[in-house]
């Protein structure tokens, strides 16, 4: 086994969607770059996250808009097929095949170094590739951008049986007959509704008391109730004892009951990616459950932690964002401004879609604030009601100083509508002021005038 050596003015170590962004705009800046990864280039989100699992549900949205219309203009018969959306994906992720994103990388001039890189002091990382120990020191420093990996729950027998993660689901070609789904958050529901709508028979096992328990308790139990609804067999607080394969069937006891599938997807959350990565040899602690970073995203001596790690949210948008202050301060530039997140946005892309900006109503409680509340039923506006669709409106307020903290939509296109009220966080409308203004008729988004309304301000 040889031994390199190269120097560099950055490496970047983990090339996620954030990673990607740094070493792409600091090579086109001037500066030698080297990016470290011993996974696929581009990370979770083009090739098992964002882009196919909206293709996946593009695909299924379309499915149950098409049965919808026996209610409202004639007979239409469905027959689904996984095939067509299958087939998108393995075309949007190149087979996941990583040689789109690495290209255009090393045609911008980064060197692309594929292996399991380490820190090995500031400003140095060792990377384990095929050829041998590669050894790159970095005179201006590391940009940590390592990921994460799904978690798999301590569940007796659940270790060795053949279940799948998000990355699994997303390359199947057909439906499964049945499937049972450990977790409620967002990744789990969203593919959980979608291969329903395929025709899989679909249990959620979740331990938490309701779907998307780090958003509002509102969306998430409407949002259960609309899965009911659709013949999603929902279990919240469920306690799984066991899990066991027979060779063809999983077998999930849960709550004294025994759930036979043909397929198990565990979307149980994730896990950072810093348990080996040299984070001792910079002064952090690798057991910790993020890097901890300042408003220009430094995380210590010649050391910059983008995505997940920073603990700053899960968000491919969030990484980007923060890669691009990465990028302003290894460059120098002064003049801000730097990292704010008050005003961080995300959507669950179920149907109907769960939007959510800010605070929630218990975290801003838990700040201190004054909060006042106001909620409006999405059904009972117009456009609801012409839509025949379940969602509502949620904001939360600071009394004292008259502006939205968080809000949560929930509604066909929610996401869409949630853009106003990420607006009006960032910039510290007063709710005075969005009060008057003309929300056009009839919209979904006109619903938010109700919720205001109903805060008092």
């Amino acid at each position: 086994m040889s031994s390199t050596h190269r120097v560099v003015d950055v490496v970047v170590l983990g090339v996620g969607s954030g990673g990607e962004h740094v070493a792409r705009k600091l090579a086109a800046a001037g500066l030698r770059v080297a990016a470290v990864d011993s996974r696929l280039v581009g990370g979770e989100c083009p090739f098992y996250g964002c882009t196919p699992s909206k293709l996946l549900i593009r695909a299924a949205d379309a499915l149950a808009e098409a049965r919808r219309a026996d209610d409202l203009g004639g007979r239409v018969e469905v027959r689904a097929s996984l095939g067509p959306a299958a087939q998108r994906i393995r075309e949007a992720t190149h087979d996941w095949h990583d040689d789109d994103h690495a290209g255009t990388l090393e045609e911008a001039g980064v060197r692309v170094v594929r292996g399991h890189g380490r820190l090995a002091g500031p400003g140095v990382v060792e990377v384990d590739t095929p050829g041998g120990l590669s050894r790159l020191t970095a005179t201006r420093g590391v940009v940590l951008n390592t990921g994460t990996e799904p978690t798999v729950p301590d569940v007796e027998g659940l270790a060795g049986t053949p279940y799948w993660t998000n990355r699994e689901v997303l390359t199947v070609s057909e439906a499964p007959a049945s499937l049972a789904l450990v977790g409620g958050g967002p990744i789990g529901v969203e593919i959980a509704q979608a291969l329903h709508r395929f025709g899989t028979e679909v249990t959620i096992v979740e331990a938490g008391p309701r779907l998307l328990g780090s958003e509002e308790p509102e969306a998430g139990d409407l949002l259960a109730q609309v899965l009911r609804e659709e013949g999603v067999d929902v279990r919240t607080g469920a306690d799984l004892a066991r899990v066991e394969h027979d060779g063809e069937r999983f077998h999930l006891h849960v709550d004294g009951e025994q759930v036979v599938v043909e397929r198990l997807l565990v979307a149980a959350g994730r896990s950072e990616n810093l348990g080996d990565v040299g984070l001792e040899t910079v002064g952090l602690d690798p057991a910790a459950d993020h890097v901890e970073v300042d408003e220009r995203m430094r995380a210590g001596e010649r050391l910059w932690a983008v995505g997940d790690i920073t603990g700053k949210g899960p968000w491919t948008h969030v990484s980007l964002y923060q890669g691009e202050l990465v990028v302003r301060d290894v460059l120098g530039d002064d003049e801000g401004p730097w990292a704010d997140y008050r005003a961080v946005s995300r959507v669950t892309f179920t149907d109907p879609e769960v939007g959510a900006v800010g605070l929630t109503e218990a975290q801003a409680r838990e700040q201190g604030i004054d909060v006042v509340v106001g909620t409006a039923d999405l059904a009972r506006g117009p456009r609801g009601w012409i839509h025949q669709a379940k969602g509502l409106v949620k904001v939360v307020a600071d009394r004292e100083r008259g502006v939205v903290v968080g809000a949560t939509t929930m509604a066909p296109y929610g996401g869409e509508v949630l853009g106003l009220l990420s607006t009006a966080v960032h910039a510290q409308v007063p709710v005075a002021v969005l009060r008057t203004m003309h929300f056009a008729y009839p919209t979904f988004h006109r619903t938010i005038e109700v919720a205001l309304k109903e805060t008092g301000l």
